[in-house]
């Protein structure tokens, strides 16, 4: 199964021995291969232009998507695009590109019946599995890219270069927000590369089986229901898929990087993990046997039993390292985040209307927050939030109020929606000197530190 070697040429007593081909031979034959698959090419054009089409044509309606990260910033600046775009793409789009290109890129020679000649012509198994992860690796890095890239030209196009609004209500400059935007796409490569892992272990150990090509999307959707259910924040970020959400931590003020760089290390611990995995059983394999194409119950054993050790590993090392095992929204950090966004988006509704400038601190900005009455414990997620907020204005005795009602959802992020009074936050439009603008204060998305509180920005 390693090596061959040829018959004996005329006049010579020792035959001389086959070299396997190199990986680098391999790689280009195997990437040849996935391109040559229609589907792979569709996905591939598909990744580089509906983005663009999409964020281009939802920038020009007359109402956005609301209710996703940025989605309200679009008609704003073409930055917003693209973020939109890794919102839908690390929920749904990743998941099935690694469960077509990785899921399938071993299983593909099992229903083919070619993994005999393929070992004779390449003489190592070893090299096999390089080349074949090696190619599916660039395919999947080639759609990310081209997914990035795609929401970015058509943001750009379609609304222009300009400044965007963070998640704490700081503007950041249109260089800032492309650095973020594009530093945002290149964290979720590591749970990119999770999911691809655990796609090589499906196609190595289910063969034929529908399984192994949809155990990506599948282990993608697990992951996205625990981040929905109150469960403790190290058992959250645990997970490979948090990577996938924590990167909204790049874009308030203070960065919230502790998150992100967890999710990140677990993502490529499982990445790593995954793939040796899939690289022992594949060298198990018996190529013989053309009638089982798997190793059958003991490959499944050994493949998926390793990662259910290997999140609870992660479970207790992130408990341990954080420590937080509560949800880790509570009424400090809920009232120190709305007070902080309302007040950058206060100065920004001052510069629409033409009032005098004031600074963040003659405003003294301060929130008090209650959850779902006295009986209830002012903590966790929820929709039955309730806060007022209090500012002051130079040369003015009497302190402003404003009345919020907070969505909180377990990673974090809330949306606030302004209830009076009208002259702050009760209507979704501005009257400024040049026509009609979107209130600032109306509505607004927000994110709660979840491992520790930073000082007020």
């Amino acid at each position: 199964m390693t090596a061959t070697e040829t018959a004996p040429l005329a006049g010579n007593s020792v035959a001389p021995r086959a070299h396997p081909v190199s990986v680098a031979r391999c790689y280009r034959f195997e990437l040849v291969k996935l391109m040559s698959q229609w589907r792979i090419r569709l996905l591939v054009l598909a990744c580089w232009i509906a983005p663009a089409l999409f964020v281009a044509a939802v920038s020009q309606q007359s109402t956005l998507p609301t209710d996703t990260l940025f989605g309200r910033w679009m008609h704003a600046t073409g930055w917003a695009g693209p973020l939109v775009v890794l919102g839908f793409s690390g929920t749904w789009a990743l998941p099935l590109l690694t469960s077509v290109v990785a899921g399938d890129v071993f299983a593909a020679e099992d229903r083919l019946g070619t993994w005999r000649h393929l070992l004779v012509a390449v003489r190592s198994p070893r090299r096999i599995f390089a080349a074949k992860g090696l190619a599916s690796l660039t395919v999947i890095l080639s759609m990310l890219v081209g997914l990035a890239a795609s929401g970015a030209v058509g943001g750009l196009l379609a609304v222009g270069n300009r400044p965007l609004v963070g998640l704490d209500g700081h503007l950041l400059s249109s260089s800032h927000a492309a650095a973020e935007v594009f530093l945002a796409w290149a964290c979720v490569i590591a749970p990119t590369l999770a999911l691809a892992g655990i796609g090589l272990i499906g196609s190595v150990a289910l063969g034929r089986s529908p399984m192994g090509l949809l155990l990506p999307v599948l282990a993608a959707l697990v992951m996205q229901l625990a981040q929905m259910l109150p469960l403790p924040v190290a058992v959250r970020m645990a997970l490979p898929g948090y990577a996938f959400i924590a990167w909204n931590g790049l874009f308030t003020g203070p960065q919230q990087a502790g998150p992100l760089l967890i999710g990140i290390a677990v993502s490529l611990v499982w990445a790593l993990v995954a793939t040796a995995i899939a690289y022992l059983l594949f060298l198990r394999r018996d190529f013989t046997n053309l009638t089982q194409d798997t190793s059958g119950r003991r490959a499944v054993t050994a493949g998926f039993l390793p990662l259910a050790v290997l999140a609870g590993a992660t479970v207790a090392v992130v408990g341990l390292a954080t420590p937080s095992m509560g949800s880790g929204i509570d009424q400090p950090k809920v009232q120190r985040s709305l007070a902080t966004a309302f007040a950058h988006l206060y100065r920004m509704q001052t510069d629409e209307l033409n009032r005098p400038a004031v600074a963040e601190e003659q405003l003294r900005v301060s929130a008090a927050c209650d959850k779902g009455g006295d009986r209830t414990a002012d903590e966790g997620a929820g929709n039955d939030w309730r806060c007022v907020v209090t500012w002051h204005l130079p040369g003015v005795q009497a302190a402003g109020t404003a009345v919020y009602q907070l969505d909180i959802t377990a990673d974090g992020r809330y949306v606030a929606d302004g209830d009076g009074p009208k002259e702050v936050n009760g209507y979704f439009l501005v009257h400024t000197s040049h026509g009609d603008a979107p209130n600032p204060l109306w509505q607004f998305d927000g994110n709660v530190e979840l491992l520790h509180t930073s000082p007020k920005g």
